[in-house]
């Protein structure tokens, strides 16, 4: 059971990250409006990347990812 808890966790804190670049790299509207999958995959992989760095930089300082 902790761990099915510890995944949703985790998960709702990617959610909003990655909800959180797609505002800063302009991207909510569209995404709000087709969805993820009507991002391109070069989109797509910038936010990835973007919340790939976050997440270092976030464990590097010692607070939960």
């Amino acid at each position: 059971m902790e761990k099915k808890k510890t995944q949703k966790k985790i998960s709702e804190l990617d959610e909003k990250l990655k909800f959180e670049i797609a505002e800063e790299l302009g991207l909510l509207d569209k995404v709000k409006q087709y969805g993820w999958k009507g991002l391109t995959a070069k989109e797509t992989g910038r936010i990835g990347g973007l919340m790939t760095r976050r997440k270092k930089i976030m464990k590097e300082k010692g607070q939960q990812v």
